[in-house]
């Protein structure tokens, strides 16, 4: 996906703006409700110039920002960004706090500006809610990738940020600390493939797809691989 592009399929009452960041091009995720002109950053992980730019296109202003996960590429910057916004920050789920706990470490090996640990507002917890305007979210944990990744699932506008879980034609990794492959495919069929093969997800790198067409086609988490 382009840089800064609008999603395809827009529904009525949501605007998803997706802005790659780092040099890991990873998708920044600004959701929209159109009612109410409030917005969620999701994973604001560096570049925030950039997504400011993204953002003050959109005319929203910003209510929270949310993480997946504690990896550096989603959550380096995000304490700043949600300073310079005076917002919540909220998430992942508190398992990747040793995650977020070496941000200064994983800087300096990526040779990256300096980042800092910190502690979001909020944990979150599987079956937490979450809303911004007139959208409403659902948490679900979803371990695998790291302990503590969390997705969010938006069921009015069958869309689902899914972080690094799933990808279109891939999943997520699992040889990092504390990954785990098996838990990566129990959170995919449990949490993931109830949401509907018709929902469509934002993943942490990469395109959008829809559920039902990686049910069909993933190599990984296809119905026929895991049969």
């Amino acid at each position: 996906m382009n840089q800064n592009q609008m999603a395809e399929n827009q529904p009525p009452s949501l605007s998803l703006r997706i802005v790659p960041v780092t040099p890991f091009e990873q998708n920044c995720s600004l959701l929209i409700c159109k009612h109410s002109m409030e917005a969620v950053a999701i994973d604001p992980g560096g570049d925030l110039e950039k997504i400011d730019r993204a953002l003050q296109q959109t005319g929203a202003s910003l209510s929270k920002v949310l993480l997946t996960h504690g990896h550096i590429d989603h959550c380096g910057q995000a304490r700043v960004y949600a300073d310079r916004h005076r917002v919540a920050l909220i998430g992942p789920h508190e398992d990747d706090g040793f995650w977020i706990d070496q941000l200064p470490e994983q800087g300096r090996r990526f040779g990256l500006q300096a980042l800092k640990a910190f502690k979001p507002d909020r944990w979150l917890q599987q079956g937490d809610e979450l809303g911004f305007g007139q959208q409403r979210m659902r948490v679900h944990h979803t371990p695998g990738h790291t302990p503590g990744h969390v997705v969010f699932h938006l069921p009015a506008v069958g869309l689902a940020i899914v972080g690094d879980v799933l990808f279109d034609g891939s999943i997520g990794r699992t040889d990092f600390p504390r990954g785990n492959h098996s838990d990566l495919i129990a959170s995919i069929q449990r949490e993931l493939w109830p949401m509907g093969n018709d929902t469509r997800f934002v993943p942490g790198h990469g395109p959008m797809s829809s559920f039902g067409e990686q049910r069909a086609t993933n190599p990984y988490v296809s119905d026929r691989a895991l049969a």
